[in-house]
C-alpha cells in the first residue's frame, strides 16, 4: 500500500538520507585532500557544453519560456555560469549566488566580455535570501544534491522568482558511480537515495505545480580512464599515488567506460503566477 506523506516528512527523509552519503570519520581522517573538492576544469567542460547546446538544453528552454526579452536570472549556486550565461542573447542581469568567490569571479569576467550585468552575491543559500534581489526566473543547476534543507531551499527559490523556478539535477547522487570502487577500497555500501524523483515529491508536497522532463547527459563524466582514477583517488580519500591501481580495478569492476548520468530538468511556475 502507498503511504502519501507531507511535505515535513519529505523533507525529513531527504536530509536523512542525503546525510546517509556522509564519510565517515575514519576514511575522511586518512584524506591526502578535501574528497568533496571540484576540478575546475570540470567547470569549464560543463560551460562549454551548456553554450553549445544552449538552444537544445531542456533546462535552458524552460528557462527562455519565461525570461522575457532582457530579462533577469536568478542563478543559485552559479558556479561559472552554464546555468544562466548561455543565454546572454536574451539576458539582461545575472543574480549570481555562490559560496566560492572564484567562481563568481570568473562569471563576472564571462559576463563582461558578454554584455551581461550581473549582481554577485557571496553565500549559501537561503543563508543570503534576504539580501538578494528578486529576479524573473531562479535556476539552480546541479546543487539539490548539496543542500540538507531542501524544503526551505526550494520555498527561498519560489519567493525570489517572478516567473518560474527551475532545476537541474542528476538522477541519482552525482557519487553514485563510485559505488564499486568504495565496495573494494573500504568495504563500505553507498546509499541508493536521494533520487531526482524525491525531489519531485517534495516540491509538489510543497504546492509548486510540478513538472519533469528527463535526458541523457550531454557529457561524458570522464574523457579518460586515468581522469577516471585521479577523480575516484580524492573521492575515496586515497593516496594519489594509487591511480594507477584504482584505474586498472575500475577495469577489471567494468566501470570503464563511466554510462552517462540521467540530468533531470524540473520546473513550476512561482506561487505568485500559479
Amino acid at each position: 500500500m502507498l503511504v502519501s506523506m507531507d511535505a515535513e516528512e519529505l523533507s525529513a527523509l531527504w536530509r536523512t538520507r542525503l546525510g546517509s552519503w556522509a564519510i565517515p570519520d575514519s576514511i575522511l581522517a586518512r584524506a591526502p585532500v578535501d574528497p568533496w573538492g571540484h576540478d575546475p576544469a570540470r567547470f569549464t567542460t560543463r560551460d562549454e557544453s551548456a553554450f553549445a547546446e544552449a538552444d537544445r538544453s531542456p533546462t535552458m528552454s524552460r528557462i527562455v519560456e519565461a525570461l522575457p526579452e532582457g530579462g533577469s536570472v536568478l542563478d543559485v549556486g552559479a558556479g561559472t555560469g552554464a546555468a544562466s550565461l548561455p543565454l546572454h542573447g536574451r539576458l539582461g542581469t545575472v543574480v549570481a549566488v555562490d559560496t566560492s568567490p572564484a567562481m563568481l569571479s570568473h562569471l563576472c569576467a564571462t559576463a563582461d566580455e558578454l554584455g551581461v550585468k550581473v549582481v554577485g552575491v557571496e553565500g549559501r543559500w537561503p543563508d543570503v535570501a534576504a539580501q538578494t534581489q528578486d529576479a524573473d526566473v531562479a535556476v539552480a543547476a546541479h546543487v539539490a544534491y548539496n543542500v540538507p534543507d531542501l524544503d526551505v531551499f526550494l520555498c527561498a527559490l519560489d519567493a525570489h522568482a517572478r516567473q518560474r523556478v527551475v532545476l537541474e539535477l542528476t538522477h541519482r547522487h552525482p557519487m553514485s558511480w563510485l559505488t564499486p570502487l568504495w565496495e573494494h577500497y573500504h568495504d563500505l555500501s553507498r546509499p541508493a537515495r536521494p533520487i531526482a524523483e524525491d525531489v519531485v515529491a517534495l516540491a509538489a508536497a510543497l504546492g509548486f505545480g510540478v513538472r519533469v522532463e528527463e535526458r541523457e547527459a550531454p557529457m561524458e563524466r570522464f574523457s579518460t580512464l586515468g581522469e577516471l582514477a585521479e577523480s575516484a583517488c580524492r573521492r575515496l580519500c586515497l593516496d594519489p599515488a594509487m591511480a594507477p591501481e584504482v584505474a586498472d580495478t575500475a577495469m577489471e569492476l567494468g566501470m570503464w567506460p563511466v554510462p552517462r548520468d540521467r540530468w533531470v530538468t524540473i520546473w513550476w511556475e512561482s506561487s505568485g503566477q500559479s
